[in-house]
């Protein structure tokens, strides 16, 4: 099971990983919110606009790696308030996960306070129900000193995803909205290249 705080997160911290297992691995995507929230002020991507429109992203990207929507779960919860449905999630995970699932969730410490509360109840519930739970960054590339990043985590693990990254990168060009490759944004876009080129390396980084 894979968690994703926001439409986008699942491709771009694990866009890689999720090609190299689709073919003969059962992935359910646990869509946490629907980032309709992530251009405040917007005239005409109105947080209505954006959630079926980052809806459709998703599901664009995730048949590009392999992964069928029906493969989607979406909780729906509203977007910056995942701090507050924490302990809901937590007991969701409980009844949900089983001890030889692996669970993939945001980084704790990722910096984002949805991600780190998604992060948080993962990380109870996997070691309450005993299964293996890798954790991967999205924000913690742009705001940590790389000479501290040893501080941050003790166990990384690298997987080579150099055989998938075309397929990678190209689902990762789906996520139009957060891209602004859309029409009527006048905002600086989500993902601009510059925190795109972080995604768009050989390899993915998961904390154990």
């Amino acid at each position: 099971m894979l968690l994703a705080t926001d439409p986008g997160d699942e491709v771009l911290g694990c866009g890689g990983l999720l090609k190299c297992v689709a073919e003969h691995t059962q992935v359910r995507i646990l869509a946490l919110t629907d980032g309709e929230a992530c251009y405040a002020g917007e005239p005409w991507w109105t947080p209505a606009r954006l959630r079926q429109a980052r809806r459709d992203e998703q599901c664009e990207a995730l048949e590009r790696v392999g992964i069928g929507a029906a493969s989607i779960v979406r909780l729906g919860i509203a977007g910056g308030m995942l701090a507050a449905h924490e302990q809901a999630l937590e007991r969701w995970l409980l009844g949900t996960l089983r001890p030889n699932d692996l669970l993939l969730a945001p980084w704790r410490f990722d910096g984002r306070a949805d991600h780190e509360a998604a992060g948080r109840a993962a990380c109870r519930a996997a070691r309450s129900v005993g299964c293996a739970r890798l954790e991967y960054p999205i924000w913690g590339w742009h705001w940590m000193d790389p000479g501290c990043a040893h501080m941050a985590w003790e166990s990384p693990r690298l997987l080579d995803i150099e055989s998938v990254i075309d397929c990678k990168r190209g689902a990762m060009s789906l996520l139009r909205t957060q891209t602004g490759a859309i029409k009527y944004l006048r905002a600086e876009p989500a993902l601009p290249a510059r925190v795109l080129a972080r995604f768009q390396r050989n390899h993915e980084v998961f904390l154990a």
